[in-house]
C-alpha cells in the first residue's frame, strides 16, 4: 500500500473528527438524509404491505376457499356418481349460489339483488361461519335464513322478520357477523344471504336454465398435496366444463389483483430507489463542495487519503444510517395505515406485524445505494490534491480512480442482485432497471451534448442571455447534472398526469351515455311474449332486448387444448372459467362484422360460432378455425365464421361467443335483457316482473356502476399515491443538483455583483438557464413521461389509455414553472451574501 494510502488516523480518531465537524442539525447532509429516507421508507413500505398481503392469503387459503379443494360447475348439480367421486377424497361439503330477488311479505314493498347461497350440514369445512347473536349450527332449519348486514339494513329487517325468495318465505334466524369463504366466492352484485339446500330447494328458484353455480369443497386427509391432486384431476376431467381450485390460489381474483399491484409498487420502489440515489450522490457531492477548504487544509496538515477517506465516510456513514434507519420504522408502521385507508380496495385487511425480510431488504438496499452513489464524491475529494482542491470553484475535475470505479462496479453488481434476487419476477425488475438506466443515459448524454452545443454556438448580443448560455458550459458547470434533475422531475410530473387522466377517463366510462335502466337474467324461455307485454304494461315506450343466456368455457381451440397450455396468452382473460354465451339468428346490437360472413337466419347445419376480434387476435386465430365450448358439461365444436368488433362500452349484452341458434336453441337456457326506460317507472316494473316472474333476478345498472366507480376510484387515488412518492425523490434530487452546484454559484454571483450587476439580473441569468434547459427538456419529458404512464395503465392494469392530452400539457407548464421556481428560490440566498464576506469564503 503507497503512503497516501494509508491512514494516519486510527478510526477513533478518525470519528472524533468526523464527530466535531458533523452538524447536529445534519446541515448540508440533510438532502442525502431525505433521499435515503423517502427511498428506504417506500421499499419497506411497499414489502411490508406485500408480504403481509400474501401471507395473509397464504395463511387463510382453506378458510377463504372453504375446503382444500374446489370443484366448481355452472347450470347443474354433480349427480350422484360424480359426488361419490368427490367423497371418496376426503370431507365433502356442497353449496349452491345464486342471484336472487329479497323482498319482504308486503307485495309492493321493495326488492333488492342479493347473493342466495345453499349450504349443506358440514358447511363450513374450515372457519366459522359467525353470527351477531349466538353460534351458528348445523343444520339449518328450511325455512330459517341468515342474512348479511346490508341486507339487513336496506331492508330494514331484524332477527324473527320474514322474507321472502321465490315462492318460499323465510323467518330470519340471524345476522351474519362474518362469512368464512366470503373472498373465495368473488365478484358480487349484492348482499349475502343463506339458507339450508333444503330451503334452497324451497324457492323453486333453481329451474331448467338458470344461472347458478355449484361448488363442490373436501377437506383432504393430511399430508394431500392438494396442487397435484387439482392437476390430476384438471386432466382427468378436461371435457367435463368444471373449474377447480386449491388451497394455494383460493382467490384467483386477489391473487391476479395482488400481483399487478404488486407489479406497479415494484415498478414505484425501483423508480425510487435510483431516483433517491442520484438525489444521495448529489448530496454529498454538495456537501463536500462546502468542505473543500477544510478538506484541504487537512491535507496542508498531513492527512492521507485515507484518513480523508474514513473521516467523511463516517459522517455520510452516520446520517446515512440515521436516514435508514428512520425510513425503516416508518416503512413498518405504514401498512397499517395504507389497510385503513385503502378500505374495500384491498382483497384482505391483515393484522399489524413486523415483517423481518421485507425490512432487512430494504435496510441492504439503502446502504448500497448510500455506498454507490457517495463514492465518487468521496473518491474525488479522497484523490485530489489540495492545490487543486482549492480552486475547485474554477477547475472542478471529475476523474476517478481505478480503485474508486472497481468498487462502483462491484456495489453496482450487489445492488443489481439484489434487486433480482429479491423480486417475485426477475425479468420484470431486470426490465425496470434495464429502462431505467437507460433513461440517465439518455439524459446524461442530452447533458453532455448541451454543454457541447453551448460551448459552439455563437455568443448572443443580450448580455444576460450570453451569460446564461455561458452558464452551460464554463469550468464547474453542472449541466449535466441539472438536466437530469430536470429531465426526471418533469418526465414524473407527465408520468403522473398520464395516469391519473387516463384512470380518470376509465372511471367515466365505466357510466356511457346510453346504459340501460335494469338488467333481467333468468327469465323463462318460453314466457318471452308475457315478459315483453308486463314491462310495456308498466312502461310504455321502454325499450326491451332480450337475448338467450347459457354459460361455457372454451376448452380447445385452433387445434389445442387449453387444458395443456404451460400459460395463458397474455390478454385471454376469457379463457379463465366460464363465461356467458348466447345464440342469435342476426348480428347482435352493439357489434360490427369485420370478417367473415353471418349466417342465414333459417340456418341449421353443423354448429358456427361469430368470435368477438380482439379474442381472435390474442388466440391467433380466424375464420375457418375451429374453436371448442363446453355448455352445460357437453363439448361443442364450432368453426368460426365471422369475427366482431364489440362495443363493450355499451352495457348491453356484449358477448365474446354468438353461436348460431340450431347449435344451442334446444339446451336448457333461461333469457336475459336489458330494460331502457324512465328511472321513475323501475320500482313498478321490478314489482309487476317479480309478481309474474318470482325467480327473475332483477339488476339496478346504477346500484352496479356505483359499485364498480367507486371501487376504481379508491384504486385510481392508492395508485397515484405511490406515484407520488416517486415525485418527491424527483423533487428531492432537483433540490439536491442545484445545491451541488451552490459554490460555483456563489462565486459567480460575488463576482458579477463586483463588476455591478444587480439582483435581478443576476436572477434573471439563471432563470433564462433554467428555462433553456426545461424548453429543451419538456419533448423527452412528454416522449419518455407518456410512454412510463402508458406502460402502467395498458401493460400492468389493463385498462383503456385515454389520457387528456390538455392537462397532461399543462401539467408539463406547470411542472416546468414549479421546477422553475425551485431553482429560483435556491439562487436567492446566493445573491444576497455580500462580496467581501464572500469572498474571504472562497
Amino acid at each position: 500500500m503507497s503512503a497516501p494510502d494509508r491512514a494516519a488516523l486510527d478510526w477513533r480518531a478518525s470519528w472524533r473528527i468526523a464527530r466535531r465537524d458533523l452538524h447536529s442539525g445534519f446541515r448540508g447532509l440533510r438532502l442525502l438524509f431525505l433521499c435515503l429516507f423517502l427511498g428506504v421508507a417506500t421499499l419497506a413500505a411497499i414489502g411490508s404491505l406485500t408480504a403481509a398481503i400474501t401471507q395473509e392469503l397464504a395463511a387463510r387459503g382453506q378458510t377463504l376457499l372453504g375446503g382444500d379443494l374446489e370443484i366448481a360447475m355452472t347450470q347443474r348439480e354433480a349427480d350422484g356418481q360424480e359426488k361419490q367421486g368427490f367423497a371418496r377424497l376426503g370431507t365433502l361439503s356442497e353449496t349452491i349460489r345464486l342471484r336472487a330477488m329479497a323482498r319482504g311479505e308486503k307485495a309492493d314493498g321493495p326488492a333488492i339483488l342479493t347473493e342466495l347461497k345453499g349450504v349443506d350440514n358440514a358447511y363450513p369445512l374450515y372457519g366459522a361461519l359467525t353470527l351477531r347473536n349466538g353460534v351458528y349450527r348445523a343444520p339449518l332449519a328450511p325455512d330459517a335464513i341468515l342474512i348479511g348486514p346490508a341486507l339487513a339494513e336496506r331492508l330494514g329487517l331484524k332477527r324473527g322478520d320474514r322474507l321472502v325468495y321465490g315462492i318460499a318465505t323465510f323467518t330470519i334466524a340471524n345476522i351474519i357477523a362474518d362469512e368464512p369463504d366470503r373472498l373465495g366466492e368473488g365478484f358480487t352484485l349484492g348482499p349475502v344471504a343463506i339458507v339450508s339446500m333444503d330451503g334452497l330447494r324451497r324457492t323453486a328458484l333453481i329451474q331448467p336454465g338458470s344461472l347458478y353455480t355449484s361448488k363442490y369443497r373436501v377437506r383432504l386427509p393430511a399430508g394431500t398435496d392438494a396442487k397435484a391432486l387439482r392437476d390430476r384431476l384438471e386432466k382427468e376431467n378436461s371435457v367435463a366444463g368444471w373449474e377447480f381450485k386449491d388451497r394455494d390460489r383460493a382467490a384467483p381474483g386477489a391473487n391476479r389483483f395482488i400481483e399487478r399491484m404488486g407489479q406497479f409498487l415494484s415498478l414505484i420502489g425501483l423508480a425510487a430507489l435510483v431516483i433517491a440515489g442520484i438525489g444521495v450522490s448529489n448530496g454529498v457531492a454538495s456537501y463536500l463542495a462546502i468542505k473543500r477548504p477544510g478538506i484541504a487544509t487537512f491535507k496542508v496538515l498531513g492527512a492521507t487519503s485515507a484518513d480523508i477517506a474514513r473521516i467523511y465516510m463516517l459522517q455520510v456513514g452516520a446520517i446515512a444510517l440515521v436516514g435508514i434507519v428512520t425510513g425503516l420504522v416508518v416503512g413498518a408502521l405504514l401498512p397499517p395505515l395504507v389497510v385503513a385507508v385503502a378500505g374495500d380496495v384491498l382483497p384482505v385487511s391483515p393484522d399489524f406485524r413486523l415483517h423481518p425480510l421485507p425490512l432487512l431488504t430494504s435496510a441492504l438496499y439503502g446502504l448500497l445505494i448510500a455506498f454507490l452513489f457517495t463514492l465518487p464524491p468521496l473518491a474525488r475529494a479522497r484523490t485530489q490534491p489540495a492545490a487543486l482542491l482549492f480552486r475547485g470553484a474554477v477547475d472542478a475535475r471529475s476523474g476517478l480512480d481505478r480503485r474508486a470505479i472497481l468498487t462502483m462496479i462491484g456495489a453496482g453488481a450487489a445492488l443489481i442482485a439484489l434487486a433480482l434476487g429479491t423480486a417475485r419476477e426477475p425479468l420484470f425488475s431486470a426490465a425496470v432497471l434495464g429502462a431505467t438506466a437507460a433513461v440517465l443515459l439518455l439524459l446524461l448524454a442530452i447533458g453532455w451534448g448541451v454543454a457541447r452545443i453551448a460551448r459552439h454556438m455563437p455568443r448572443p448580443r443580450r448580455p444576460l442571455l450570453r451569460l446564461a448560455l455561458a452558464n452551460l458550459h464554463r469550468p464547474g458547470a453542472q449541466t449535466a447534472a441539472l438536466i437530469v434533475a430536470l429531465g426526471l422531475a418533469l418526465t414524473l410530473f407527465v408520468t403522473l398526469a398520464g395516469i391519473q387522466t387516463s384512470l380518470d377517463s376509465e372511471i367515466r366510462n365505466v357510466v356511457p351515455k346510453t346504459a340501460p335502466a335494469q338488467f333481467v337474467l333468468d327469465i323463462p324461455a318460453r314466457q318471452e311474449a308475457r315478459f315483453r307485454a308486463i314491462v310495456q304494461g308498466q312502461a310504455p315506450g321502454a325499450e326491451l332486448n332480450m337475448v338467450p343466456a347459457l354459460r361455457g368455457t372454451i376448452v380447445a381451440y385452433g387445434g389445442q387444448r387449453v387444458a395443456d397450455l404451460e400459460q395463458l396468452p397474455e390478454g385471454a382473460w376469457f379463457l379463465r372459467g366460464e363465461r356467458g354465451v348466447t345464440y342469435a339468428a342476426s348480428l347482435p346490437e352493439g357489434s360490427d362484422l369485420v370478417a367473415g360472413q353471418w349466417w342465414a337466419k333459417d340456418y341449421a347445419g353443423p354448429p358456427l360460432v361469430s368470435l368477438d376480434a380482439e379474442a381472435a387476435r390474442i388466440l391467433n386465430i380466424g375464420v375457418g378455425d375451429s374453436l371448442t365450448v363446453s355448455v352445460l358439461g357437453r363439448e361443442i365444436t364450432a368453426r368460426i365464421a365471422s369475427l366482431r368488433k364489440v362495443n363493450w362500452d355499451t352495457m348491453g349484452f356484449n358477448y365474446v361467443l354468438v353461436f348460431s341458434p340450431a347449435t344451442l336453441i334446444n339446451a336448457p337456457h333461461s333469457m336475459a335483457a336489458t330494460i331502457t326506460m324512465d328511472p321513475r317507472r323501475d320500482g313498478a316494473v321490478t314489482r309487476a316482473l317479480l309478481a309474474a316472474f318470482p325467480g327473475i333476478s332483477v339488476i339496478a345498472v346504477g346500484e352496479v356502476i356505483e359499485q364498480v366507480g367507486t371501487i376504481m376510484t379508491q384504486m385510481s387515488g392508492a395508485i397515484v399515491a405511490a406515484a407520488s412518492v416517486a415525485i418527491l425523490a424527483g423533487i428531492a434530487v432537483l433540490v439536491g443538483a442545484i445545491a451541488a452546484s451552490r459554490q460555483a454559484r456563489s462565486y459567480d454571483s460575488v463576482i458579477l455583483k463586483t463588476l455591478g450587476a444587480t439582483r435581478a439580473q443576476i436572477l434573471g441569468t439563471q432563470a433564462l438557464e433554467y428555462g433553456l434547459l426545461a424548453t429543451m427538456l419538456a419533448l423527452v419529458a412528454l416522449a419518455l413521461g407518456m410512454g412510463a404512464a402508458w406502460f402502467v395503465i395498458v401493460q400492468l392494469f389493463e385498462f383503456g389509455w385515454a389520457p387528456d392530452w390538455t392537462i397532461v400539457l399543462a401539467t408539463l407548464g406547470g411542472g416546468a414553472l414549479l421546477t422553475l421556481g425551485i431553482g429560483l428560490a435556491g439562487s436567492i440566498p446566493l445573491i444576497s451574501v455580500r462580496p467581501a464576506s464572500a469572498l474571504r469564503q472562497l
